[in-house]
């Protein structure tokens, strides 16, 4: 089993890089194989260039891919499940994640294929893990949680992943509250994984 996980956070001193460690410990467990793109580590250049705009806006699949955007859709075609795991800041992923999804996503590669581009493999399983301040139920309440589940399931990861879900671990400003629930919730995810093959 592959596991790649898109991880996007900046600081070792938050939360999300506790979940992060968490899970780590928990995937080493199954002996399964995990790469992990730490984007900020990486200083994943998030904005789209020029060049690249002109490639996305007028599907000009002739005109080169970044070398850093080749090396993720690598890692893409090797994984049997790709873990995206993030803070929710102003109710969506950092910049840097959302420009991964901008730039890693080309034109030919996740969608507007033709018959001459390499198409994105079906990837069997995809979990979106998200660290909130606010409380899951206050997130339904408003509609928030719904939306974040929208914006990541059904468009960012969409018909490119069989399986998919997302796991909110919300309730983070008074986080003695709820920090056994996540851990325990993330305990929970290998077994997931596992089956979602056995189906």
């Amino acid at each position: 089993m592959n596991i790649l996980i898109v991880y996007c956070h900046p600081s070792k001193k938050s939360y999300t890089f506790q979940v992060l460690e968490h899970l780590k410990s928990v995937l080493a467990k199954q002996n399964w194989n995990v790469e992990i793109s730490d984007l900020y580590a990486m200083n994943f250049q998030s904005d789209m260039s020029e060049e690249e705009y002109e490639r996305e806006g007028f599907a000009k699949t002739d005109l080169p891919i970044s070398s850093d955007v080749l090396a993720e859709q690598e890692k893409i075609e090797k994984a049997d499940c790709i873990i995206f795991l993030y803070p929710v800041w102003w109710s969506d992923c950092p910049a840097k994640l959302k420009g991964w999804f901008d730039r890693v996503y080309s034109v030919g590669y996740a969608y507007g294929q033709n018959e001459t581009s390499r198409k994105i493999k079906t990837i069997p399983v995809g979990i979106v893990i998200c660290t909130a301040g606010h409380p899951n139920e206050f997130l339904e309440e408003i509609e928030m949680a719904q939306s974040m589940q929208t914006i990541m399931l059904e468009d960012r990861l969409g018909k490119r992943f069989e399986n998919k879900e997302m796991l909110i671990l919300g309730g983070t400003l008074e986080l003695e509250k709820v920090i056994e629930k996540h851990f325990s919730q993330v305990d929970a995810l290998a077994e997931k994984i596992k089956n979602y093959f056995e189906k």
